[in-house]
């Protein structure tokens, strides 16, 4: 929050951008860099769809979201880190178990898998989205087989195998003493309650939800270059800002007013541990597997073309405006007054700076 509260502001510092043609100032404050931060994602994002962008394979892919109960939820913020572990190796050995299976696919899929843990009301709902390559490598190498256009595997063999995955290896951790109990996770400390709790989880049915199916890998690059780095809510979504209430928009044109405190609390829930990594790919898509397995996959989809390189090094040269500009379109360097002139920068002029506080702001290079 810290973070947040400065960012963008005279405590960071900055530079002065001072259009050469009208003479247009802007003050221009250094951002906070952290990736809970609704305004500091966008370079970032576009960066990480650049170099995603020939991971891709010419295929047509499936959006799967597996969610965790409620039920689990209490017990899931207070051992965050584990619990997300868990949730994504879950949904991703359910995916690639099917995928290998002979009587189903019989092939090595490609997956890539992000985490989110909130609603639109910014309540607390850790879930994985899943994009699932339309097919895969066979198991011996040889040639790729492609799923159904329409449909990959029935929803309730994927709820029912991710339930039993995920429960196996939260019982495992239970054992090995790696949860953490209290408030009203302490009952579970007991052995016999926490084994009730678990045989209760698996009479449930669990949550997994099949989207419909991307057309082809430029679909996928726009889902993803929105979705990726988003984070529990943006500035656009809220209306109103008040001493007793905060208004933003939800779902369906609707929207909800929190008390500022409330508000807080639900945005705080969706902090992720830090160093936590929220993307991860598997299978084909593993990075030990993007020079062996996806090459053999990409050249059988493709016959005869070369297989491109990762781009390195080259954007990494230039400044963030420019590369921002190649990657978005965004020119940040163009006057917003006359849109003729070029934004000049020059040395920031003394201002006053928020009052001294207990520690100072974040580094830069931190919290990303």
């Amino acid at each position: 929050m810290r973070a947040i509260e400065l960012c963008r502001t005279a405590a960071l510092g900055g530079h002065l951008d001072v259009c050469d043609t009208c003479g247009y100032e802007r003050p221009a404050y250094n951002s906070c860099r952290n990736r809970h931060c609704p305004k500091c994602q966008s370079l970032r994002q576009a960066q990480w769809v650049e170099q995603r962008l020939t991971r891709l394979l010419p295929t047509h892919y499936f959006h799967v979201v597996f969610t965790l109960p409620a039920a689990l939820r209490p017990l899931v913020q207070r051992n965050r880190r584990r619990v997300f572990t868990l949730l994504f190796r879950a949904a991703a050995q359910t995916l690639l178990t099917l995928g290998r299976d002979p009587a189903r696919l019989g092939a090595h899929l490609g997956i890539t898998a992000v985490l989110h843990t909130w609603t639109r009301e910014l309540d607390f709902h850790p879930h994985v989205h899943c994009i699932v390559t339309g097919g895969g490598l066979a198991t011996d190498g040889g040639h790729w087989i492609a799923a159904r256009r329409r449909y990959l595997f029935p929803v309730q063999v994927l709820s029912r195998l991710f339930r039993g995955k995920f429960l196996a290896t939260l019982a495992q951790a239970y054992r090995n003493g790696e949860l953490e109990f209290g408030g009203t996770t302490h009952a579970l400390i007991d052995t016999v309650a926490f084994q009730q709790f678990v045989d209760k989880l698996y009479r449930a049915e669990w949550v997994v939800y099949a989207k419909r199916p991307f057309g082809g890998p430029q679909q996928v690059f726009r889902y993803l270059g929105r979705y990726t780095h988003r984070v529990g809510i943006s500035n656009q979504r809220l209306q109103h800002i008040g001493a007793e209430s905060v208004h933003f928009a939800t779902k369906g044109g609707h929207s909800i007013a929190l008390s500022p405190h409330e508000f807080i609390r639900r945005f705080l829930l969706h902090v992720l541990p830090s160093g936590f990594v929220k993307i991860r790919h598997y299978g084909l898509l593993a990075a030990g597997n993007a020079t062996t397995q996806l090459d053999r996959a990409r050249m059988l989809l493709e016959p005869g073309t070369p297989v491109a390189d990762v781009p390195t090094g080259s954007s990494g040269a230039l400044d963030w405006p420019t590369h921002l500009l190649q990657l978005t379109g965004v020119d940040l360097t163009l006057c917003p007054r006359c849109s003729q002139g070029r934004m000049i920068r020059q040395a920031l002029r003394p201002v006053a700076c928020c009052p001294q506080r207990d520690r100072g702001p974040p580094a830069l290079g931190s919290a990303v």
